[in-house]
């Protein structure tokens, strides 16, 4: 704000020019926007471009790498959990094509089998069976007691007789812990199919899946087909629960989506199907989480382009008003120029016609001054109308008139000649006199009370007639016009500094404000808008002022009055040797 009205303060005297009918070129205010808007607008439009093509090539960037990340996670845990299932499942089909139903029969076999598998796996199995074709368990090895059990009603044991293999959902079922069952079939030396069946524990998965660092407060776990939860999840259930996500459309190869959270969160959903397996592996992260490192770089990037379009915008609108300014300063000096060359061309008009005036006026009141007096001689020395007061009063009175008259005349005459540049002996009190001599009549009639009061020990000053007139001329027109009828002016002078003179011109007018007494001598300010006033008058005057050595200084305020100091030099710098 402070900064737009310095601007609008700045140029708001051309907008204001043509009502006071100066001669400025051009319209600043219209050349400071279009310097700002061009010069703004081909400095921050690529600026503001490039970022935001940077900033969304970033986040793509940033999404590309989580998903890519997710996709290697999913892929990764997904071959390590395949493999541990078909390693297993590889194992059972190697017992089944090098033991016959008979010796699988045997529990001492059987358990030796078991005590193999388990020091060659590492652990996962807890026991085996050995189902015949009716769906009875012929043999059994393990913590549990299901010799006997019949399987011939379970689903399971159809599908194994049917495909040759089955591999569960994690369960409790009679044992009442977590595990899941791999059965393969196998065929007797007499034809009939039996199964072999092996109880996995979920231990190894769980530990498999709760070694994974997943960033963005990641979870991985696995489901079945109806979405129920096979291991246990950090956030989102435990084992047997059902996830409030809806169970994603089964793909050959790992996917990644987003989805939503219970909070209406966002989330990057990874997963894929176990091949040959009911199990759904998946890995779920938030991605306000994940994309934190592009949220800080974003950041970044916002604040670089608001410093940017700061320092851009600062230099734009400082050079622009800075260029602008010179351009007005120069074509105010141009049209006060202009303006100088016709006020003097002006005053040399005027003080040739005074000239001429003067001269044309002065003869015939030659004649009127001789006829009058030779009338007065003859009614004087005739003796006829000497005796009569109020023919000899009317004579007095033309004489009287024409001696005013010749003395105007000598005024306009000693104008016309001050005019001439030229430097001279002036007493100053003559010329405030000479000065308000041309100003008598309007103070008469305005009932102007003038107070002069010069210095005693004022001496000769040695200056340019023409210029000081002017300079008291205008200041005292100025000060006529600022009086209302009745008003003071008070006109004193004393020595300054020995060599110099100050002249003080004070009035009791209207004033003139703080904000605009700064600014009273830049060409075409006025305060006086609408009242016939150029604003060129104390410019000109302050032109006067300096071209004769001297300086000028003004105090107001607004209700009572002003007060000039012209301080010129006793002895002009033109004399000074």
């Amino acid at each position: 704000m402070w900064f737009r009205e310095k601007i609008r303060r700045s140029f708001q005297e051309n907008r204001e020019a043509p009502r006071r009918g100066s001669t400025y070129q051009f319209n600043y205010r219209r050349i400071w926007k279009l310097a700002v808007l061009l010069t703004g607008g081909v400095s921050l439009i690529p600026l503001i471009f490039i970022t935001a093509v940077n900033y969304e090539a970033m986040r793509h960037a940033i999404e590309s790498e989580m998903i890519f990340r997710t996709t290697r996670v999913v892929s990764n845990t997904c071959l390590s959990i395949s493999f541990f299932v078909n390693e297993r499942k590889s194992a059972l089909n190697f017992i089944v094509h090098e033991n016959t139903f008979e010796s699988l029969n045997s529990r001492e076999r059987l358990s030796r089998i078991l005590g193999d598998l388990k020091r060659s796996f590492g652990g996962g199995f807890v026991d085996l069976g050995v189902v015949d074709a009716a769906g009875r368990q012929r043999n059994y090895v393990g913590p549990y007691n299901l010799g006997g059990k019949d399987y011939s009603g379970q689903k399971w044991f159809r599908q194994v007789l049917d495909s040759g293999m089955y591999i569960s959902d994690v369960f409790l079922g009679y044992r009442k812990v977590p595990h899941l069952v791999i059965a393969v079939k196998g065929m007797s030396r007499s034809g009939a199919p039996y199964v072999l069946r092996a109880a996995l524990s979920t231990t190894p998965f769980e530990t498999l899946l709760s070694q994974l660092e997943v960033a963005g407060m990641g979870d991985v776990f696995m489901i079945n087909h109806e979405g129920i939860l096979q291991t246990p999840s950090r956030y989102h259930g435990g084992v047997f629960e059902n996830i409030y996500l809806p169970v994603p459309k089964k793909r050959p190869n790992t996917e990644v989506l987003e989805g939503k959270g219970p909070l209406d969160e966002d989330l990057i959903i990874g997963y894929r199907y176990i091949d040959d397996t009911p199990f759904i592996l998946m890995v779920v992260k938030k991605k306000k989480e994940c994309m934190k490192p592009w949220s800080c770089t974003g950041l970044k990037l916002i604040v670089f382009l608001l410093v940017s379009v700061s320092v851009i915008l600062t230099v734009i609108l400082g050079t622009s008003t800075y260029l602008v300014k010179k351009i007005k300063i120069a074509d105010e000096k141009r049209s006060a120029s202009l303006h100088q060359v016709e006020y003097a061309n002006k005053m040399a008009s005027i003080g040739r016609l005074a000239a001429s005036v003067a001269h044309e006026i002065n003869n015939p009141l030659a004649i009127i001054n001789e006829k009058a007096g030779l009338i007065k001689d003859f009614f004087t020395f005739g003796g006829k109308y000497a005796e009569d007061p109020k023919l000899m009063g009317l004579v007095d009175g033309i004489l009287t008139s024409v001696k005013r008259a010749g003395t105007i005349t000598r005024r306009l005459l000693n104008f016309s000649r001050n005019l001439q540049a030229s430097v001279e002996p002036i007493h100053l009190r003559e010329a405030i006199l000479e000065v308000l001599g041309f100003m008598g009549k309007e103070a008469e009639l305005r009932e102007i009370k003038i107070h002069v009061d010069v210095a005693q020990d004022i001496p000769v000053l040695e200056t340019d007639r023409g210029k000081l007139q002017q300079i008291l001329l205008n200041i005292i027109n100025n000060a006529f016009a600022a009086v209302s009828d009745g008003g003071h002016i008070d006109i004193r002078s004393r020595l300054e500094k020995k060599d110099h003179v100050a002249i003080i011109i004070a009035d009791d007018g209207c004033g003139i404000s703080k904000e605009d007494l700064i600014r009273i001598y830049e060409p075409f300010f006025s305060t006086k808008s609408g009242q016939g006033g150029t604003g060129l008058g104390l410019s000109i005057t302050y032109s006067l002022v300096q071209e004769i050595g001297g300086s000028i200084h003004a105090e107001s305020e607004l209700g009572k009055g002003t007060r000039f100091t012209i301080t010129i030099p006793i002895k002009s710098e033109k004399t000074k040797t």
